[in-house]
């Protein structure tokens, strides 16, 4: 492992079977810079490789503050507001509950800026999916029974995009063409 800059990867051209970002594009605020980060992956990508690419959604902090009731403060309903308008997640308070400077993706913006960089078949799935929503996930996972049930609505879901958006992470991925 190194410390780096996910836009100048001090790595040789085609040499990675893989490449994971997880967490430089909803860091990297401008587009440009995403862009920058994703050409990089695609740069060192070996002809057949594979882009794995976490993003956060646009709806994120939204579905966090109805969650956890932080939209209660009228600080925290200005962050949203502006997540919600533009993407770009300020934080100008002092509580690290309301997270860090950030970029949100729509999930059609993310699939779109992996395309943009080259990348062939470009998609984009949900991480939590709908499931983050049930309050007792861990008991009904626990039981073998509801697993396969749970699984199969995930499957379903996953890439729907009239409800991609509600998983508050997102995962895009693409490939380098062989």
């Amino acid at each position: 492992a190194a410390v780096g800059d996910a836009r100048h990867l001090d790595v040789a051209d085609k040499s990675a079977d893989a490449v994971l970002l997880l967490g430089p594009l909803y860091h990297l605020t401008e587009h440009g810079d995403r862009l920058g980060a994703l050409r990089e992956a695609w740069r060192v990508l070996r002809p057949g490789g594979v882009l794995l690419a976490a993003g956060v959604s646009r709806f994120a902090s939204a579905l966090d503050g109805i969650w956890r009731n932080l939209i209660s403060d009228p600080a925290f309903r200005t962050i949203v507001e502006r997540d919600l308008l533009e993407g770009q997640h300020r934080n100008p308070t002092e509580d690290r509950t309301y997270w860090t400077t950030a970029f949100l993706h729509q999930p059609e913006a993310l699939r779109a800026e992996i395309a943009e960089a080259a990348f062939e078949r470009a998609d984009v799935v949900a991480v939590e999916g709908i499931g983050w929503i049930m309050p007792d996930f861990d008991e009904r996972w626990a039981d073998v029974a509801n697993r396969q049930p749970i699984l199969d609505i995930v499957a379903r879901t996953e890439r729907e995009p009239a409800i991609l958006g509600a998983s508050q992470h997102l995962l895009g991925v693409g490939w380098k063409r062989a």
